[in-house]
């Protein structure tokens, strides 16, 4: 089991907290980082066995459930979270488990979603469930600015700020590339990813010239651009953004 945080400690606190139990991982990993990119914290299970041992040590507010797993399947655990622990659940299932969905919800699922989903869609169910359950989530917090190596950027206002509190230009395609950076810090992006993250009117745009992007990304925040310490070229792996980062809030004023 692995747990991953979101943001800072303080925000981390009151972010929503997910249980998300998969046994496939190249499902679970990329699913889990999505989801803590969306504010909340996500502990993963990849069993029956792994769920039940990440619910000694803490209770989430809301699991997420794969129907088909090794050992104890899904049915199984979501019963013991909804009877045991008063969980709200959310089934994944595949296609094809018609009767698998309906039993979920016989013994008390409060949604299924249907491999392979939209995780934009999974987002707003889980919302819509924290709410009818009375674990509402927090407004996402978009008034959070993102904070690293004394640059800020506000992605309400799209607006990068400097150490010296200068205002930068940003372009919208920019100010994309810099967020999905910003929403994974140290982790490697290989140039597809980049393009699903940041998909928008510019896409096509973006489809001929990621390289182009960070490159210009650079020009704007790092000392030196032909030496950069904050977006790093990995051979053969993408681009990792190399700094930490924290979302604080925005001083009045």
């Amino acid at each position: 089991m692995t747990t991953n945080p979101s943001g800072s400690d303080s925000l981390a606190s009151t972010s929503p907290h997910i249980l998300l139990v998969d046994d496939e991982a190249t499902l679970r990993e990329p699913l889990a980082e999505y989801l803590t990119g969306q504010g909340f914290r996500v502990s993963e299970a990849d069993s029956g066995a792994g769920a039940r041992t990440a619910l000694l040590s803490e209770t989430p507010d809301i699991a997420l459930v794969d129907i088909m797993m090794p050992g104890e399947d899904g049915l199984s655990l979501t019963r013991h979270l909804i009877e045991a622990r008063d969980l709200p659940v959310i089934l994944l299932t595949a296609k094809g488990e018609p009767t698998d969905r309906i039993v979920g919800l016989e013994i008390g699922a409060d949604d299924y979603v249907t491999k392979p989903f939209e995780p934009r869609e999974l987002v707003a169910r889980i919302r819509s469930v924290l709410r009818r359950a009375g674990r509402a989530a927090p407004t996402p917090s978009e008034d959070l600015l993102y904070e690293f190596e004394g640059w800020h950027l506000d992605p309400v206002k799209h607006r990068l700020t400097d150490p010296d509190g200068t205002v930068i230009a940003i372009s919208t395609a920019e100010f994309r590339m810099l967020k999905a950076f910003l929403d994974h810090p140290r982790s490697v992006m290989n140039r597809d990813r980049l393009l699903d993250m940041v998909q928008g009117r510019e896409a096509q745009l973006f489809d001929r010239a990621v390289d182009n992007q960070v490159s210009r990304l650079r020009r704007k925040i790092e000392a030196n651009s032909r030496d950069p310490q904050l977006i790093l070229t990995v051979r053969g792996g993408g681009y990792q953004f190399a700094a930490d980062v924290r979302r604080v809030t925005q001083q009045s004023g």
